[in-house]
Formats: C-alpha cells, structure tokens, sequence
C-alpha cells in the first residue's frame, strides 16, 4: 500500500521498528500534526482516517446498501488504497479532495462502525507497520492496532474549538460549510465514535493526553517531541 523508508535509529529504540500512535476525536489536529512529527523525525506518516474514507467513497460509488454489512467488508477487501506524496489513491485515482467531502463523512460510520471492515484495515496498517518507523493517527491506533506501540498519544480539544478548526479547514478548500452544521455533524461523530463495539474512541492507558484548545500545531508537535526525545535519546 505504500513504500515506507526506514531511518536512522537511536540506541535506546529498534533500529527496525519505532511506531509512535496519535489518537483523538475529529477536529484535534491529529492529521497535521502527525505529518510534522513524522517529517521532524523522519518518519513514515499512516493517515489510518483517510483509509475508512476511502472505503467509504467506494462503497457510495457503488450504491451500498448501508445496512449490508458483508458488501461493505467486500469492499474493503477489494479495493486498493496507497498513499504518494501526501495524495490518496483508490484504484489508482487520487481522491485526496473526494474523501473530504461531507457525503463521505456523513456516511463513514456504516465503514468505521463495521467490525469486518475494521479487521481488513487494523491487518492491513499492521503489515504497514511492521518493520517500520511511522507516526499513525486515528481512533484506535494506540488502543487496537499497535497496542505495543513505543509511544502513544491522544489529542483532544473542546468540541467548539474543534468545530471552528474544522470549518475553517473545509473553507480553506473551497467548501462552503456553515459552522453550526459542522458541529452538529462532528458531536454525531463523536457520539458514535464513543460507542462503537470494536476500536471505539478512547485514549490508551499509557497514552500522553494533549489538550490542543490554546495551542498552535506547532506547538503540539514541539510537546510531543519533547516527550518522545525525553524517552528516547538520540530519535
């Protein structure tokens, strides 16, 4: 799915194998926070949400039966999904700006809340993973996925501060999104996220908890390392 590049270790971390975990609910700052983090220590970035967005586009491309839960394991299963230069593919189409559309993430709990899907991705990420050093961000990445993680963390932020992020982040793009319908939108996210039976969102027991609401990205990323440096000497 992608062709990760290993870097230099220290001696205190697998020269083979370092994944460091970035959990939290939608409008944290997990995604741009993960890719800096993985640019600062040279690190393969996994965009584990773009994934079940990707699944989720495929399945609407197809007109699924929401309620068949075995044609959206399917689905799954057969599709293709990579990541190049910051882009997402699905069958080799980029879908970067597709996935970010509100029909997807109106529709991704049909894929998110599926636990056959969510077995096919948590294998997939795992082979991922293996062998490699990465920064991965998502629900249950330091919960479910990489519970032996090196490092684990899990972004929060009030639900209002969340929302302005996100509607400013979809403005940005061209959507015209009013705040309002995004935070009703992300506090029905968030609700079934919380009571999903398999990855629901939750920080891990060893987890560093960061609450980003008066903090810029970039000093997310410089608490973060901090912490990782302190553990780990030489990263």
């Amino acid at each position: 799915m992608n062709n990760f590049s290993a870097s230099s270790g220290s001696n205190h971390v697998p020269t083979d194998e370092f994944i460091i975990t970035i959990d939290g609910p939608a409008g944290a700052g997990k995604s741009t926070v993960a890719r800096q983090l993985a640019a600062l220590f040279d690190f393969a970035f996994l965009d584990t949400g773009a994934m079940y967005r990707a699944v989720t586009l495929a399945c609407i491309r197809n007109n699924t039966d929401w309620s068949d839960s075995v044609v959206i394991r399917d689905i799954a299963q057969s599709i293709q999904i990579r990541f190049a230069s910051s882009r997402v593919y699905l069958n080799d189409e980029d879908v970067t700006e597709e996935i970010r559309l509100r029909d997807v993430g109106t529709c991704i709990h049909y894929v998110a809340d599926n636990p056959g899907v969510r077995s096919v991705l948590k294998g997939l990420q795992q082979r991922i993973g293996r062998g490699q050093k990465i920064v991965t961000e998502g629900r249950d990445q330091g919960t479910e996925v990489f519970p032996e993680a090196q490092c684990k963390f899990f972004l929060t932020a009030q639900k209002e501060t969340r929302a302005e992020r996100r509607t400013n982040e979809l403005r940005d793009r061209g959507h015209d999104v009013e705040y309002e319908q995004v935070l009703a939108d992300q506090e029905e996210r968030d609700r079934k996220d919380s009571v999903r039976p398999v990855g629901a969102l939750r920080p891990a027991a060893d987890a560093v908890i960061i609450e980003t609401d008066s903090m810029s990205h970039e000093q997310v990323v410089a608490a973060l390392a901090e912490h990782v440096r302190n553990r780990f000497a030489n990263l």
